[in-house]
């Protein structure tokens, strides 16, 4: 059942594809009052309560105990105090002696303190009182949280399902600067006999950065390059920034001024803020004409072949603004003549640093969006056009959502038989259903793989199954262990993806020794593709879960709801990975009894069936060690070169040999 509840004059996120009339009267749950011009619900939380969702932050599977934010954020410095990352995610679950959902759509800063400041309260403090909240409950206690999260899907709509080859290996870093860079990678990968899919470009493939364009003298004949590669089975993946470069002559740029696309101050000066390229401007992606001219832009690469895509840089990231900048050098010049002290030093460095992703920058800019979404949010009258002025921090959350949300729709018009690659690093509830998500800049930590592991959990509650995680870590500098492991791990998840940050060690999976073990875990995945992408597939459509908590099965077991590293995969597997240097295993505990399966050398090495309870698993740093759950089974293909060439008709199965296991009909994707 669902139930909302409106407090003033809301913005409308069109995170909801459901229209739910309000209640009136007491909430279902806690209570909620005005604090501080905004809107407090808290709840009292009773004390085995555990709480599930809020999609991409840190910490664990269950978020009782910390303090999270709603704030989209360049977040590259990542640590355990970190409270907002690049995505809001605002639903999760109450589970414990009641049991229910809340999603919060508000489209700014909101704040989740989930038992930090007092352990038995949860308290949610929403910046203004214009907010929708819904609530989530079963009447039954078996199965409630697969039924919550349902219904929540429900309201939100169906999840967007990604193009079979995107669940094959893809190799990225941020300094493949030329066509012989990709050209090597993909020739060393193919002489080793890896499977690949995909190579992606960041953002040295472009002409000055410029977005929608390529360097003509790095890559020379583009369009021969894209279908050469694919001939082969491997698809070129561009990213695509969310600041467009301020040059005279360049078509995009020109285009958006003249059409009125572009983010405005209030009195309607163009917004211009320092990325990549130097002096940008942003689309006022919550226009929907300019989500449309700017869904079209995507063509230029569509028509060279290109098939898919990752949009990055939209919460959106500001390197600066030039007023912010006088600013913060006449401020500065004070410290000239000062000796700096350990308060002084401290002042320096806060000054200096506040000039990235400033709070008043984001307070500058304004959308332009029709009088009846916009609620009490307007900043101005209605225009002839019934149009008025949103100011961007009030819904800053909502920007990476409609830069996704443009670009898959352009899609369909622009490529009616294809099915394009989609994925972006900012997000909001909504964009599920147009994209899938990358968790940002991670680092190569070895805690950093349970992270990955609880991130993928709490982002599918929330609608975004095609999800992954920089395998290895986008920053710092991997090692083969850490690189071994995490693969073991993230050859489960959907987006399977090696990605690093120029200056940090190589980490192509060749650039370390015995690629054969690197070798042998890339062909697993592609012997689990039938498997793995059919189970994909009967989320999405069915509004169920790729990934979960073993709370969510084994409801009644409190050991397994208390489980923090160890998720399920589907219908017949789960894992448990091993995420500490120098471990030879780890303890896992069996909600059931299960199969043990050991893949090693490029095959099944070992299958073994464990009772239920806890097992120490001794895990050799090239094998990778799954479970088949109690009476089931799991298709494996042969592996192929690319994921076009498994031959899906004929597999093998391990696992309970009495049971069956019915793929979806995959001929359509």
């Amino acid at each position: 059942m669902i139930k909302k509840h409106t407090f003033g004059k809301p913005f409308n996120t069109e995170a909801t594809v459901m229209e739910i009339p309000a209640q009136t009267g007491d909430l279902p749950f806690g209570s909620a009052s005005k604090k501080d011009g905004g809107l407090c619900w808290k709840y009292a939380l009773a004390k085995d309560d555990k709480i599930f969702g809020l999609g991409e932050t840190m910490r664990g599977i269950n978020k009782r105990g910390y303090v999270f934010e709603s704030v989209n954020t360049d977040q590259p410095n990542q640590d355990e105090s970190t409270k907002s990352l690049y995505g809001s995610h605002n639903f999760f679950i109450v589970f414990g002696k009641k049991t229910f959902g809340v999603f919060i759509d508000y489209p700014g800063r909101v704040v989740f303190d989930l038992g930090f400041a007092k352990c038995d309260e949860l308290c949610v403090q929403i910046e203004r009182a214009d907010v929708d909240i819904y609530f989530f409950t079963c009447s039954k206690k078996a199965g409630a949280l697969k039924e919550i999260a349902r219904e929540f899907r429900t309201l939100v709509g169906k999840s967007y399902i990604a193009p079979k080859w995107a669940f094959g290996f893809c190799q990225s870093r941020w300094g493949y600067a030329s066509k012989d860079d990709i050209e090597k990678v993909w020739k060393t990968y193919r002489k080793l006999g890896f499977p690949l899919d995909s190579i992606c470009m960041d953002i040295d493939y472009m002409e000055d950065y410029k977005d929608f364009t390529v360097d003509s003298k790095k890559f020379p004949n583009f369009k021969d390059f894209v279908q050469r590669l694919k001939k082969d089975g491997t698809r070129l993946v561009p990213i695509i920034d969310a600041g467009v470069k301020k040059e005279a002559g360049y078509s995009v740029y020109q285009e958006m001024i003249a059409g009125g696309y572009d983010c405005k101050k209030k009195d309607g000066a163009t917004f211009e803020a320092g990325v990549w390229p130097g002096d940008s401007v942003f689309a006022d992606f919550l226009n929907p004409k300019a989500r449309e001219w700017f869904g079209k832009q995507y063509k230029a690469l569509l028509d060279a072949g290109i098939e898919g895509f990752w949009n990055d840089m939209n919460e959106p990231a500001l390197f600066y603004t030039k007023e912010n900048l006088k600013k913060t050098f006449v401020q500065l010049e004070q410290f000239k003549s000062k000796a700096l002290d350990v308060t002084g030093l401290f002042d320096f460095m806060r000054i200096a640093n506040s000039v990235c992703n400033n709070k008043d920058d984001y307070k500058s800019f304004y959308h332009k969006v029709n009088k009846d979404d916009a609620g009490s949010f307007a900043a101005t009258k209605p225009d002839k056009d019934g149009k008025v002025l949103v100011n961007h921090y009030d819904i800053h959350n909502l920007y990476g959502y409609n830069m996704t949300r443009g670009a898959s729709q352009a899609f369909k018009a622009l490529n009616p038989a294809g099915h394009t690659l989609l994925y972006s690093r900012s997000s909001y509830i909504g964009a599920h259903r147009y994209g899938g998500v990358w968790t940002g800049d991670n680092h190569a930590y070895w805690g950093d793989i349970l992270l990955s592991l609880q991130q993928i959990v709490s982002l599918n509650l929330c609608g975004f199954l095609y999800t992954g995680s920089d395998i290895g870590g986008f920053n710092a500098n991997t090692s083969r262990d850490l690189l071994l492991r995490w693969t073991a791990f993230a050859l489960f998840t959907p987006l399977f993806r090696n990605h690093s940050a120029r200056g940090t060690r190589e980490q192509e999976y060749y650039q370390f020794e015995n690629p054969k073990d690197f070798k042998s875990m890339v062909q697993l995945r592609y012997a689990l593709i039938p498997y793995l992408y059919s189970e994909y597939l009967k989320a999405a459509k069915n509004d169920g879960l790729y990934a979960r908590a073993l709370a969510f099965d084994f409801s009644d077991d409190k050991r397994a709801c208390a489980v923090n590293d160890q998720i399920l995969i589907g219908n017949e597997i789960m894992v448990a990975p091993v995420y500490v240097q120098n471990a030879i295993g780890r303890y896992v505990y069996l909600p059931e009894t299960m199969t043990m399966v050991e893949w090693k050398n490029g095959k099944i090495a070992a299958q073994k069936k464990l009772s239920k309870g806890d097992h120490f698993i001794e895990v050799p740093m090239e094998s990778v060690v799954f479970f088949v759950r109690k009476g089931k089974k799991l298709p494996l293909a042969k592996a192929a070169p690319c994921v076009d060439k498994i031959d899906w008709t004929k597999l093998n199965f391990v696992g309970d040999p009495k049971a069956s296991y019915e793929l979806v009909d995959l001929s359509s994707f």
